[in-house]
């Protein structure tokens, strides 16, 4: 009998999480991150566009991945675009071993990173992401928008970190929103070779060879896809190998935020009682193309570890 009264129940249950996600605001979440005092007021930016949970699909449980069709309108993507053009360097990735942000051929692509709440525009996204994730906006680092052209592409590889020293900024990486800026005509998939569903998953010609080799997205302008790094428990999930396959034909814009286990905003600017100097002749280098956020750890330091670039960084005074 309780088994049967339970099964009653389980329709009007499921109706009433749509109903109550479907009427979720952004500026109706916040989730606080590790360390936050329970008395303290924080401002949550809120978003114009609703969070619309009819528009998300579960793609996989190993790795937990989602895509949410339409997350960005045509003139978000044009105007993260927009913004980025101009300034885009070579991408880097982070080194195993020292967590240096270095160059690569696993890597192709371009990119540039943005600020946060840099304009209406972009506060308004970040605010929709926290409220679809369910983590904390300072959790996340500022988006970073990829511009792959013909043959470039970027390697299966991991979000989540192998070394000790970006560990130590926010923790690991436990979720990636990546947001489609364009559409690609062919290749530019986003591939999960370790997919638990990368047997399933039926593909025709349209789809590269590239993505044949696991589960896979096709980039469409305005989507996002969601996907976590870490189980459950908090340990790193090696079915979240992911790549970016090479473009094919056209090229293809995409826009990533990265979300930490912690808060990823701990202050940058600290002053020490020693002479403010760099450590590093190439600092000054560093500093200019964007590693004082980047790579804070490395170049500015925390409260118990000293950077090697602080001059460079403004992160001391004499």
């Amino acid at each position: 009998m309780c088994s049967l009264h339970l099964l009653t129940l389980l329709p009007f249950c499921f109706f009433f999480c749509i109903f109550l996600l479907s009427a979720l605001s952004v500026s109706s979440v916040r989730l606080p991150a590790l360390g936050d005092n329970d008395n303290t007021n924080t401002h949550v930016p809120s978003s114009s566009v609703a969070f619309d949970p009819t528009r998300v699909t579960q793609l996989s449980w190993g790795p937990r991945a989602f895509l949410y069709k339409g997350f960005l309108s045509e003139e978000e993507c044009d105007h993260l675009i927009n913004l980025a053009k101009d300034k885009m360097e070579k991408s880097l990735v982070a080194d195993n071993e020292s967590g240096k942000s270095v160059k690569s051929e696993v890597r192709t692509s371009s990119g540039m990173f943005l600020s946060k709440a840099q304009d209406e525009i972009i506060t308004d996204i970040e605010a929709r992401i926290a409220t679809w994730t369910f983590f904390p906006i300072e959790n996340g680092e500022p988006i970073q928008v990829l511009h792959y052209e013909n043959g470039q592409k970027y390697d299966p590889h991991f979000d989540f970190f192998r070394d000790k020293i970006n560990l130590q900024v926010g923790g690991h990486r436990i979720a990636t929103v990546l947001m489609y800026l364009s559409n690609v005509e062919k290749g530019g998939e986003t591939v999960f070779p370790n997919s638990d569903s990368r047997l399933s998953q039926p593909k025709d010609e349209s789809w590269s060879e590239c993505a044949k080799m696991g589960y896979a997205v096709k980039p469409e302008k305005g989507d996002a896809l969601l996907f976590f790094s870490l189980h459950q428990n908090a340990t790193t999930d090696t079915r979240s190998l992911h790549g970016s396959c090479p473009v094919i034909e056209g090229e293809k814009w995409s826009a990533t935020k990265w979300i930490h286990v912690r808060d990823f905003e701990k202050p940058f600017k600290q002053k020490f009682s020693r002479n403010c100097a760099d450590e590093n002749e190439n600092c000054s280098k560093w500093a200019k193309i964007g590693e004082c956020r980047k790579n804070p750890l490395y170049m500015v330091g925390n409260g118990t570890i000293i950077g090697h670039c602080m001059k460079s960084c403004n992160a001391c005074s004499s």
